[in-house]
């Protein structure tokens, strides 16, 4: 089954992480994807120390773990250090996802401690890297259980673009399910002075082209108000908006397995990718 992780940049309250994944939810599964609440604990990479960081290892980690609990849902949650996931693994418990942020995607060790739990490895693709250096990456991950997570490379002061030629590039020479992060893909990393800023109008399109290129599956931040919200904001689809994008990237991928002549048969489309199922 193709997947689909979405949630707030930062978990602010397990009220609203319930109100988010029950809705994330139910789309998921009228479109039939298999869904992860994400959500972070910590936003330890701010632009400026003013930043809004979130709630805190402990207190983010039980929220998270409250929602998952609540609401039935599986979860994807960043880690930023080896210590983190151990102390989350003496606690007993650890999201379905760990994810890697972008700017830690090749630091060694907390490579090794993600994979050594077993878990599923989400690594988010650094802005700074060449779709080729994923060999790296997965130098020392291995494959099994690991997604890359394509969220833009960096284009001059402030700005991203993705490039489609390095996403078939991935898609076509790596045996890991490959994640199209359209959210933070519209980022504008520093590009308000103290935050970053961004543009969510490009979200649906830039998905769309992902879909139809093959992409199976799909990174998603969504808040049920974006513009007041303490991360991430202008990059951030409105919650309202969630479903108009998967109803747009189901409809694509179906033209896409049409044409490939599967008559719409995308699982089995995705399993000749290597995606998890």
């Amino acid at each position: 089954m193709n997947i689909i992780i979405a949630g707030p940049c930062q978990i602010e309250s397990v009220d609203q992480g319930n109100i988010i994944a029950t809705v994330c939810k139910s789309v998921c599964e009228k479109y039939g994807y298999d869904y992860y609440f994400k959500s972070s604990f910590d936003k330890a990479n701010r632009t400026s120390i003013s930043g809004h960081r979130g709630m805190g290892l402990k207190e983010g980690i039980d929220a998270i773990f409250k929602v998952s609990q609540q609401v039935q849902v599986k979860t994807c949650v960043d880690f930023h250090d080896v210590d983190q996931i151990r102390l989350c693994e003496d606690w007993g418990w650890l999201p379905d996802i760990i994810q890697i942020p972008a700017f830690l995607c090749r630091q060694t060790d907390l490579l090794l401690a993600a994979v050594q739990t077993g878990k599923l490895v989400n690594i988010k693709k650094g802005q700074f890297l060449a779709p080729w250096d994923v060999t790296g990456i997965l130098s020392k991950t291995g494959t099994e259980n690991v997604m890359i997570t394509e969220r833009g490379t960096s284009f001059g002061y402030n700005t991203l673009v993705v490039d489609y030629t390095g996403l078939e590039y991935m898609l076509n020479n790596y045996d890991v399910p490959i994640v199209f992060d359209g959210t933070h893909a519209v980022q504008k990393p520093g590009g308000q002075g103290s935050s970053s800023g961004g543009n969510r109008d490009y979200v649906p399109g830039l998905c769309r082209a992902a879909a139809a290129l093959g992409v199976r599956n799909f990174f998603l931040e969504v808040h049920e108000d974006p513009d007041n919200a303490p991360s991430d904001g202008p990059n951030m689809l409105w919650l309202s908006d969630f479903e108009n994008v998967l109803r747009d990237i189901k409809d694509y991928q179906y033209e896409r397995g049409q044409s490939m002549g599967d008559h719409g048969n995308l699982i089995d489309y995705q399993h000749s990718r290597g995606a998890p199922h």
